[in-house]
């Protein structure tokens, strides 16, 4: 589903919390064309209700009404504080997979020191989660934590005790069974993801590597980049300079490798442009640009992904053609089978209209609140509504492909909770040409 689940938002707090960067990681490279192509579209009818009841637990509760009756219960316990929002405040932008230029690369952050009585009592920030299904008795279980200012481990495991296993268990007892650890290492330059899989003893590993300035690199080696005419604005003079005419931005390029204990291998190149942002350029400027100045460039992303082994090739242009609305085209071609598709999407923010102001000469149109000793009183400014031009009331996503397959999603807000409405059609299909639809709701509260 394109609307984030409860947990994957407590997440992603978490991580901007204990100052981890979760961007820079080679499986995010098409994170923003993933955001407009591929959105999961809802099927049947789900309902979902979390509840955080301080700043370090909360729970989470699902129920799918169709097309079969299931649910979920599971829980979330951070070693940190969290400031959640509820669903009534929290900003769409923050539950939506969307485009978006991140900013630039940086080295994760540092927890700051904690003493007590002249003694260091730092803690190692962790976060857990655990999640049952009902009625099928699966778990899932995640563990996550910090070992230093670059390293980062992950634990997941999958349990399904009453399904029929396909091979032993990770811990040798009976059922169906599943296991990866993960280890990131990120220097904001180079970023490194370790992980083995007990499916098929299945060891990968993922590398990302960032050219360019980082954000929070030493400020001498920033000065070092920039020319001395300050009349010239300090033009740039590293390798995020462009050509005349061009756009100006950063590479990044990476690879995986995964080898199994069945002879199995795989193996993918990728690489990205983005362009920069126009703090990224002026950094001179001590105040950051006005909301509605238009950026110098398009916000742009551009990515191409290639498998050698299977032949497949992946190229996505994604860019913001304007505020409120975001395009992206994709080709893939596999030079083994000569199979291709091109993918069209589009990405449209809707925002509340703008309420006129009340002055000039449209005070004469507004009602008389009433008078007082043949004086009249007129409406004013304190009491005219507040102007909500630049609220978001949802997005509308759609896509369509050479395939004849075509998908259609809103989401917003309804009163509290975060609604998601979708179809999937198939335009080859004269008999049956919906093939989904479906409906999420979504509430949760904070009482932290």
């Amino acid at each position: 589903m394109v609307l984030h689940p409860f947990t994957t938002y407590v997440l992603r707090n978490y991580y901007a919390a204990t100052g981890w960067n979760e961007d820079n990681l080679y499986g995010n490279l098409t994170r923003s064309s993933e955001a407009i192509l591929d959105f999961d579209v809802p099927t049947g009818l789900r309902v979902s209700v979390s509840k955080a009841p301080n700043s370090l637990f909360r729970t989470t509760y699902s129920l799918n009404a169709l097309p079969t009756l299931t649910g979920t219960l599971g829980y979330i316990f951070t070693s940190c504080e969290l400031d959640l929002k509820n669903s009534a405040g929290v900003r769409l932008k923050d539950m939506v997979g969307r485009f978006k230029v991140y900013d630039q690369p940086r080295r994760p952050e540092e927890r700051p020191e904690e003493w007590l009585a002249g003694e260091r009592i730092d803690k190692r920030d962790y976060l857990m989660s655990g999640l049952i299904h009902v009625p099928s008795g699966r778990l899932d279980a995640y563990y996550t934590t910090r070992l230093s200012r670059t390293l980062q481990a992950s634990v997941s495991a999958i349990t399904n005790p009453h399904s029929t296993p396909t091979r032993p268990m990770f811990d040798g007892s009976t059922g169906s069974g599943h296991l990866l650890l993960g280890l990131q290492h990120d220097t904001g330059r180079w970023c490194t993801d370790y992980t083995w899989d007990s499916d098929g003893g299945l060891w990968g590993v993922k590398v990302l590597r960032n050219f360019g300035k980082l954000a929070n690199s030493d400020a001498t080696e920033d000065n070092s980049n920039y020319s001395g005419d300050t009349n010239a604005g300090l033009k740039r003079v590293d390798e995020e300079d462009a050509m005349e005419g061009g756009l100006r931005g950063r590479i990044s390029a990476g690879a995986e490798l995964f080898v199994g204990s069945e002879k199995s291998a795989g193996v993918s190149l990728g690489v990205r442009f983005a362009t920069l942002h126009d703090l990224d350029v002026t950094r001179t400027q001590a105040v950051p640009l006005h909301p509605r100045t238009p950026p110098s460039q398009p916000p742009t992303i551009i990515t191409s992904i290639i498998n050698p082994i299977t032949g497949q090739i992946e190229t996505a242009y994604a860019a913001r053609a304007s505020k409120d609305l975001s395009l992206c085209s994709r080709f893939t071609f596999n030079m083994n089978s000569y199979d291709s598709e091109w993918t069209m999407g589009a990405e449209w923010w809707m925002r509340r209209k703008p309420l006129s102001s009340t002055t000039g000469s449209e005070h004469e149109k507004l009602p008389e609140l009433g008078t007082l000793d043949n004086l009249t009183i007129p409406s004013t400014s304190l009491l005219a509504t507040p102007n909500h031009s630049g609220d978001i009331q949802g997005v509308i996503k759609a896509r369509i492909s050479t395939s004849a397959r075509t998908s259609f999603i809103w989401e917003g807000r309804f009163r509290s909770a975060l609604l998601s409405v979708g179809v999937v059609s198939d335009l080859s299909n004269r008999s049956t040409p919906i093939t989904a639809i479906g409906l999420e709701l979504a509430y949760f509260s904070s009482d932290a």
